[in-house]
């Protein structure tokens, strides 16, 4: 059997949580707000060995969560968002991996967030939850390790706002980084970037139901919430994507209608996937994260791309691809070109791909080859 077979799971997993930060000590975020209790949701694969050397800490991206891999019962329709890549003999392979993924601090997936109920007041946080940054994300992660009795990563891996968490953790903790593997990412957002993200997030507030982020125990803002997911999808996709899967093909009929319902398959899909985020989804979450995302810049952090990355011991696999113009090739160049300066091994690959920036999450067989090769040689 191909080792990278998609049957080749984890099995039954389940969530587990860590709570750290109990006031009065509390957690100073960046903005100087302090923030306490903290939970964390997260999830592990594999074994850890004796010596607590073979962890591997996977970043989930914008919308995702602790369930990387596996599933939580036998009746789940879906595995974790990552099973592609996390399983035996699979890229990160748990017969030698212990691979770790928590949801991020900001989350809505069992993590403290603005869903979260604030000590202060007995009711969720909604925008009283302090401004947080990926730095404070990747430093609950290190509280979680440092919990677990983790005091090296065999590797830290995650793509786009995953790869932004690897990015700080190469900076902020690297004498404890043996390897790193950044997937369709970048070490700051470009300006059109941070324009989607900026109309995503008015989408919501100009949602009547979003009542200043007080909507918690009533209507939620579904339709600002949708349209944010309808427009933040459309950057994960390519033009060529688009077209092969969409064309300008009507959806379930021959001939228009001339009216303003949706008509074009490709607005179909897009309504598709505006109404499943809002299932699993907190609105306020979404512009918190987003709004961290936006504060990212590795280089004004630490003075510099060449010596964010100075202190770094281990190896480093970068990779893009062809299509995605939301995190492009050139800026994951821009990364690799800093390491080499600074004498780092780097390694890179431009995949070709049509999917866009969910070819991180799509292209799994070639991300594979990739990984493990590179896993092998170095780890």
């Amino acid at each position: 059997m191909d080792k990278t077979d998609r049957t080749s799971s984890v099995g039954l997993v389940k969530t587990k949580f860590f709570t750290f930060a109990t006031p009065p000590a509390g957690f100073r975020l960046r903005c100087g707000k302090k923030l306490g209790p903290i939970t964390v949701a997260y999830e592990t694969y594999g074994e850890l060995n004796p010596d607590k050397s073979n962890t591997i800490l996977v970043c989930h991206a914008l919308t995702g969560d602790a369930h990387a891999a596996g599933r939580h019962s036998a009746k789940d329709r879906k595995s974790g968002w990552w099973d592609d890549m996390i399983g035996p003999g699979k890229a990160f392979d748990t017969n030698r991996y212990f691979v770790v993924c928590s949801n991020i601090l900001g989350g809505c997936r069992g993590t403290t967030g603005p869903i979260s109920r604030n000590p202060a007041t007995g009711k969720p946080f909604g925008v009283r939850f302090p401004m947080i940054t990926i730095s404070d994300m990747v430093r609950v992660q290190k509280a979680l390790l440092d919990d677990l009795g983790i005091r090296t990563l065999a590797a830290v891996t995650g793509g786009s706002m995953g790869g932004m968490q690897v990015l700080e953790w190469m900076a902020a903790y690297p004498e404890m980084v043996r390897s790193s593997i950044v997937i369709a990412s970048t070490s700051r957002l470009s300006p059109q970037a941070i324009a989607f993200d900026a109309v995503g997030r008015n989408a919501i507030i100009s949602d009547h139901q979003w009542r200043g982020g007080d909507y918690y125990g009533r209507s939620v803002p579904e339709k600002g919430l949708s349209i944010a997911r309808m427009i933040g999808h459309i950057t994960y996709l390519s033009q060529e994507s688009m077209l092969r899967k969409f064309g300008r093909r009507l959806q379930d009929k021959n001939r228009f209608s001339y009216d303003l319902s949706a008509e074009f398959q490709v607005e179909s899909y897009l309504h598709h996937q505006g109404t499943m985020f809002v299932e699993r989804f907190d609105a306020n979450s979404y512009l918190y994260v987003t709004r961290a995302m936006d504060y990212f810049d590795l280089a004004a952090d630490y003075g510099g791309l060449d010596k964010a990355f100075k202190r770094l011991k281990g190896p480093n696999l970068v990779l893009s691809f062809t299509s995605d113009w939301l995190f492009t090739p050139a800026q994951s160049r821009e990364i690799v070109d800093s390491l080499i300066r600074v004498g780092k091994t780097a390694a890179y690959c431009n995949i070709e791909s049509t999917y866009g920036h969910d070819a991180f999450l799509l292209e799994f067989r070639q991300i594979t080859r990739m990984i493990k090769n590179f896993l092998q040689s170095v780890v």
